[in-house]
């Protein structure tokens, strides 16, 4: 009941961040992993675990994320370089890392949540087998 709970969560969430990208310059890139990951969600509040769809999802998330993490301007960068500066200011042309920072964090949400629910299928599927 919780998992199901914290997976409506989740969707709403997603499903918000997804629209928030409507005015992002790559909305086109961001609205869909949101929007994945809502679905994966969805379908893990209906008992439903599409593996193939995770294992695309936390593939595509996490070589994102290390891009993110490693690039010129990314996590890396605004943790040495601009000492962790606070990313819930505005965005601004001249700080692009703070951009970079939260959409990395955003795919670790992702990713942490996608991770869970496979944890969750794991332990049903071994569940079942012993019934």
């Amino acid at each position: 009941m919780v998992l199901k709970v914290l997976n409506g969560f989740f969707a709403l969430l997603f499903i918000l961040s997804a629209a928030l990208q409507y005015n992002d310059p790559d909305p086109y890139v961001w609205m869909p992993i949101y929007l994945t990951g809502a679905y994966l969600c969805i379908q893990a509040m209906r008992g439903k675990y599409p593996i193939g769809i995770y294992l695309a999802a936390m593939g595509v998330y996490a070589i994102y994320a290390a891009y993110l993490l490693l690039d010129d301007m990314g996590v890396l960068y605004w943790f040495n370089k601009r000492d962790a500066e606070n990313i819930a200011q505005s965005m601004k042309a001249t700080k692009p890392y703070i951009e970079e920072t939260r959409e990395f964090f955003g795919l670790v949400l992702l990713m942490g949540v996608l991770v869970l629910n496979m944890l969750m299928y794991r332990v049903r599927k071994k569940r079942a087998g012993r019934l």
